[in-house]
């Protein structure tokens, strides 16, 4: 049997740790609280994130939004 994939590397510098999850599912959190869940496309050296298959979630939790495609602001 195959062996799992194995986790990305937590030794390293964070840019290199987010150049491992880049094509995996992620959750951005926002300093407002709000949750976006979704796979990782590309993010820049601003920390602008873009997402694909994104849900928003908030308010404890539940699901308030689906977006195709969704780009977060490193300010955010």
């Amino acid at each position: 049997a195959a062996e799992p994939p194995s986790p990305p590397s937590t030794s390293g510098s964070p840019t290199d740790f987010l150049k491992g999850v880049v094509g995996k599912r992620v959750v951005v959190r926002l300093t407002l609280g709000v949750d976006y869940r979704g796979i990782l496309s590309c993010l820049d050296g601003y920390m602008d994130i873009a997402l694909e298959q994104t849900e928003e979630h908030a308010n404890g939790g539940r699901i308030t939004n689906r977006y195709g495609d969704a780009f977060v602001r490193g300010d955010n």
